[in-house]
């Protein structure tokens, strides 16, 4: 059984910095990628950031690219989403995925089935 569960968000100030983890239960996670999505009100759920099993490579959206940095301690088997630079647009509820793929070769939050229940993050004054 796969198990994820996100922690680490709240409400941060404009320019703020965060640290989103992504804990797994039952599995041990080194092997797989993990993609971080998020979603806010009346926007399409989008994916932001993945790292390959074994560290095999990252990918960071455009829009988090230089401000984002993801991250896995693989003795803790948990995943890290450094989240700096903070703006009122990256507020949204943020999720992380697997599909039990080695490499960050899925994009599309349809092809994945195993979530963690969502983690707020709000960014406002």
């Amino acid at each position: 059984q796969v198990q994820l569960v996100e922690s680490g968000g709240g409400l941060v100030q404009p320019g703020g910095s965060l640290k989103l983890s992504c804990a797994a239960s039952k599995f041990t996670l080194d092997n797989y990628a993990i993609h971080w999505f998020r979603q806010a009100p009346g926007k399409e759920r989008e994916g932001i950031s993945c790292i390959g099993g074994l560290n095999e490579g990252t990918y960071y959206d455009d829009s988090v690219k230089g401000r984002f940095t993801i991250s896995r301690d693989n003795v803790k088997n948990v995943v890290y989403l450094r989240m700096n630079s903070l703006e009122p647009q990256d507020t949204a509820v943020y999720h992380c995925a697997t599909e039990g793929n080695y490499y960050c070769s899925i994009y599309s939050p349809a092809d994945y089935h195993y979530w963690g229940q969502g983690t707020q993050v709000t960014v406002s004054s």
